[in-house]
């Protein structure tokens, strides 16, 4: 039986880019418009944060220690413990009107993130992109052409690829040479244009099914590797914005949510709106995520 609890009640604006950290059991993720990188241990229930002088787009577990992460300037490098960052490259200086969004590293350990068109009072143009860090902090320009990265993630063979542009309803799948990073053969994957919906943040789990959120409609979704829907969840918030599996059995789905522009009417009708979600009982088990090797 699939249970929903809120571990953490946080009431985020834009909750986002979950990763588990196999070594330390405890779950990292972030605030995108709150500056904010949280760190939740579920032994001791403790969340702790650190601030950030810019929005945040996504992070990983450095193998070096520390953490990797995007930011409005590009990628970095982040000590958790005092906050310091040290910049690595930044793809897109120079290009206005984009922030960096979703991503995660890849079974091989390099760090990936894409970027997204956000400047308010202006029309979308599709002039964004995902970005590969490899592991001598060389940027590389995979997919162009976006106006919002999001749905990454990667078969549990390295073999495909999976990214969505949150302006349409279509996830894609791409062949992926683990050994050189490259993404090849785009095809649609998943269409939510059933539901008028679109996809944020997902993952794969051990059995190769690709998990994806819906914000706006308040769930979470399972495919199988053949694109066919196997189980919808249904939320108490109708904004979940990223999800991936944790527990020391990794077993647990941890979801985020955000509040960011909702109205107050709708959000008075939720239970724990911008929390971060454990659900149980899925039936289901990830991969253990893979630091970054730069």
């Amino acid at each position: 039986m699939v249970e929903i609890e809120c571990v953490v009640d946080a009431g985020a604006l834009l909750g986002e880019s979950t990763y588990w950290d196999v070594d330390e059991q405890v779950l990292w993720w972030i605030d995108i418009y709150g500056k904010t990188v949280h760190c939740f241990d579920p032994e001791t229930r403790q969340d702790d944060t650190v601030a950030l002088p810019e929005y945040p787009g996504c992070l990983a577990v450095r193998e070096a220690g520390g953490l990797v992460i995007t930011m409005e300037t590009g990628f970095h490098f982040l000590d958790p413990a005092n906050g310091q960052l040290t910049p690595i490259v930044d793809p897109e200086t120079g290009i206005d009107d984009t922030r960096f969004n979703d991503g995660k590293t890849d079974r091989q350990g390099r760090f990936w993130s894409g970027s997204m068109f956000e400047a308010p009072g202006k029309p979308m143009r599709p002039i964004a992109s995902l970005y590969r860090l490899d592991t001598d902090l060389s940027c590389h320009k995979v997919v162009e052409g976006v106006g919002c990265s999001n749905g990454l993630a990667w078969s549990p063979d390295s073999r495909t690829m999976y990214y969505t542009d949150s302006h349409t309803p279509i996830v894609w799948a791409f062949d992926f040479d683990p050994v050189t990073g490259e993404a090849a053969n785009r095809r649609d994957f998943v269409d939510l244009s059933f539901m008028d919906g679109i996809v944020d943040g997902s993952t794969v789990d051990a059995d190769g099914c690709y998990w994806l959120t819906v914000p706006f409609k308040g769930k979470v979704m399972r495919y199988d590797p053949d694109g066919r829907l196997m189980l919808t969840i249904d939320l108490p918030v109708d904004l979940p914005t990223c999800c991936e599996f944790g527990g020391e059995a990794l077993d647990t789905l941890y979801v985020t949510s955000a509040t960011l522009r909702r109205p107050a009417d709708i959000l008075a009708s939720q239970k724990n709106p911008g929390g971060l979600f454990a659900i149980h009982g899925t039936g289901a088990k990830g991969l253990p995520l893979v630091p970054f090797k730069g």
